[in-house]
């Protein structure tokens, strides 16, 4: 298995109760392709760049886990239809393999 990281945002004004879910769906995504999540670090709303689907802020979540490189396509897939997922981002970590 590799290591990677995935950063995104979700919408700020979410309930927390639908935040929670968002979570624990990309977590399942993860853990149910055999991936093993090392660390999930919660930076909370910072203000974005530019404007993001009339949003200024963002909830932004970093989760390091390892999985193997063809279960990456259905994590992918996942945080596509999740829709309080706004932007996110994949990256191998060869420095934590």
């Amino acid at each position: 298995m590799k290591a990677y990281e995935l950063l995104f945002f979700i919408n700020p004004s979410l309930e927390e109760e639908d935040r929670l879910a968002a979570l624990k769906r990309i977590d399942t995504a993860i853990t149910s392709q055999g991936g093993v999540v090392d660390n999930t670090d919660e930076w909370g709303k910072k203000k974005l760049a530019f404007e993001v689907d009339r949003l200024t802020d963002g909830d932004y979540v970093l989760i390091d886990f390892h999985a193997a490189p063809n279960s990456i396509e259905e994590i992918d897939r996942v945080l596509r239809i999740t829709d309080a997922v706004k932007r996110f981002m994949i990256v191998a970590r060869a420095d934590r393999d």
